[in-house]
Parts: structure tokens; sequence; C-alpha cells
């Protein structure tokens, strides 16, 4: 039986994947914005992220079975919201950068 493939979205340096890999799970594509986690990412397992998921097309994503995606909840959660709010900046859904990743997940799931 072949191992289950993952792909690790939003991966920052990694954790998720330290946890499927030791579990027999492969990784067969990640992706973060972050230029700084994408070098600790490469330094840990030898290989780049691709970038801003909004860059990559669904299509170019490989086939998977499980779907790691840790995407951040700082537009959600009360201290995201507070600081956001208190800096005039949109939140939740409406935050472009970090609002909208939700639906990235849900493209990528309806498509593959």
């Amino acid at each position: 039986m072949s191992p289950l493939r993952f792909i690790d979205l939003f991966c920052g340096i990694g954790g998720f994947r330290i946890a499927f890999e030791r579990a027999g799970a492969r990784c067969v594509f990640s992706s973060d914005w972050d230029k700084f986690s994408r070098q600790t990412y490469a330094a840990n397992f030898g290989e780049t992220p691709h970038g801003d998921i909004h860059s990559v097309a669904v299509a170019d994503i490989p086939k998977f079975d499980i779907l790691c995606g840790g995407f951040p909840c700082q537009p959600f959660s009360l201290a995201g919201v507070s600081k956001k709010n208190s800096l005039g900046r949109k939140h939740g859904f409406e935050d472009v950068k970090q609002g909208n990743l939700f639906f990235s997940i849900a493209d990528i799931l309806d498509y593959h």
C-alpha cells in the first residue's frame, strides 16, 4: 500500500509536515507566502515551498489524500480582530490578505 499523500498549505516552517511524515505520509506540495518561512522550510526539508497560494493554479497542485492548512487565525480571533479594528483594517472574510484563504482551501478541495 502506498503512503497517503498530503499537501501543506500555509506551511510556515513545517510543523504539519513533520507530524504527517512521522505518521508515514508523503508531502507532494507545499506553499507559504512568507519569504523567511519558505527559507526555513527549505533548510528543514530540502525543498522550497511555492509562494502565495493565490499565484498557484489549482490544476497545478498534485493529487493528494489529505489537505493540511494552518491558515492565519488573526482575521477571526478576538485579539486579531481587536488589533485590526484599532488600526482601521478589515477583518474576517473582508481581510483581503489573510481572511480569504479559507476560500482557496475550498477551491482546491472542490477541484480535487
